[in-house]
């Protein structure tokens, strides 16, 4: 956990004497009284510099990633300390492979911290702005998206200016092909973080064993009461659980176009009744008669291997197939998707206000976005998460490094994809996840 190390022991007493925790954060609870209560009458318009772009940097230089020499010279020998996910082998490998090379390339330290749940990192900006640690914060860089980027952005918690669009390698994003790198969850990015890998929910199966492929919510509930405890999916709030229920609610939603916005009483008891009416039929025929979850989407791959189940679903559209490459799932694993689409997403790194490696932390975000980060990524024995950019503005030799990728045999294609439905307002899940603990949760 990231609070084992020595630059964070510092938190939990700051977040204690505060009455700040994660679940406060996560939830967006916190009144303004309290979190302005340790500032010393700090305002906000202190937090920004002269010049736009302009970013303090190991307290004394001023650094702007438009100056990308600049940067490279004050980056060598900064330390990063990159708070992102730790819970998958493969991804804490990339990021390993991550260091190695800012190291060799750029002279900059890469520390992964591990973390199980972002909005704990939020809790921890959030402690260190209420003690007045505007400098030399613990977080230089955190992989981020959805409701805790909202959360930092409206708290103020991010550097205050648009840098993303500044990196150099920003230039190959694909932005027009993939709305989503500018808009996360429904907020806007403003350049405040950025994108390196993006997400569709896709579904998967052993295609030896099962042949009658469900291809909507609906058919999906069908096919679970013809096939009663072979489907499943992880107990919510887990990330990808949370996810399956967007997606019901989207489908069966009578106007899916109110969860792009907040949520009311009014539009949420219409969405609500669709989504919950649904689950109350489909518990029952779960895998263990709904009355155990299994607990993330590594839980529901085992148990696909093992034939506990027959459908599994991820947000990762290469993870079927870096799983049979590392021989996890037998070669006759396939991959589908809804016929009207299903939710994707890009997600992203933020460098918090007080970062104290902001030039290495511009340093790792562009290496992200470099033709040879994303190609590794994408490469299924690798991590087989699908890249950020535009392909077409590349140029040859780094167009070569995509078009001689194997994606694997039970990664769909782009086409077949199909629409990428949009994530719902982040105020949604608050009000769906919640209910649901009381309705299934106990059980």
């Amino acid at each position: 956990m990231f609070l084992d190390t020595e630059q964070h022991k510092g938190f939990a007493m700051v977040s204690r004497s505060m009455n700040v925790s994660s679940s406060d954060i996560k939830r967006s609870r916190i009144s303004r009284r309290h979190l302005l209560a340790g500032l010393s009458g700090l305002a906000l318009g202190t937090m920004l510099v002269a010049s736009p772009l302009a970013l303090a940097d190991g307290h004394v230089n001023l650094i702007s990633a438009k100056d990308w020499a600049k940067v490279q010279d004050v980056a060598k020998g900064q330390t990063v300390y990159w708070h992102a996910w730790g819970g998958g082998d493969r991804i804490n490998d990339y990021i390993a492979w991550i260091g190695d090379e800012v190291k060799k390339q750029y002279g900059v330290t890469l520390k992964h911290v591990k973390v199980s749940d972002t909005a704990n990192v939020v809790s921890q900006v959030v402690a260190e702005k209420a003690a007045g640690k505007d400098k030399g914060g613990s977080v230089d860089l955190v992989w981020i998206n959805g409701e805790n980027f909202a959360s930092m952005k409206e708290k103020g918690l991010l550097l205050p200016q648009a840098w993303a669009p500044d990196l150099p390698n920003y230039r190959y994003a694909d932005i027009k092909g993939k709305p989503t790198l500018t808009t996360d969850f429904t907020v806007p990015t403003d350049g405040l973080e950025s994108p390196w890998g993006m997400a569709q929910l896709s579904f998967y199966y052993d295609s030896a064993v099962t042949k009658d492929l469900p291809k909507s919510a609906t058919a999906l509930l069908d096919w679970a009461k013809k096939n009663p405890g072979r489907f499943a999916y992880p107990k919510p709030p887990d990330f990808i659980g949370s996810t399956f229920l967007k997606q019901i609610a989207l489908e069966l939603a009578p106007d899916a176009t109110v969860l792009s916005k907040q949520v009311t009483e009014e539009t949420y008891k219409a969405v609500s009744e669709k989504l919950f009416a649904y689950l109350d039929e489909l518990n029952p025929v779960l895998w263990r008669k709904g009355k155990a979850f299994p607990e993330n989407v590594t839980s529901l791959k085992t148990m696909l291997a093992d034939s506990e189940i027959d459908i599994a679903f991820t947000f990762n559209p290469g993870s079927a197939s870096s799983a049979i490459a590392n021989n996890e799932l037998p070669g006759s694993v396939r991959s589908f998707v809804f016929e009207n689409g299903t939710i994707g997403n890009s997600h992203f790194v933020a460098i918090p206000y007080n970062a104290n490696a902001k030039a290495g932390a511009f340093i790792v975000a562009n290496f992200l976005l470099s033709p040879e980060a994303q190609a590794r990524k994408q490469d299924p024995n690798v991590w087989g998460d699908p890249t950020v950019l535009n392909i077409a503005s590349l140029k040859s030799e780094d167009k070569a490094r995509f078009d001689t990728l194997d994606l694997g045999v039970a990664t769909l294609k782009p086409e077949e994809f199909g629409q990428a439905l949009p994530e719902p307002h982040a105020s949604w899940m608050e009000r769906i996840e919640k209910d649901w603990t009381k309705r299934y949760g106990a059980q």
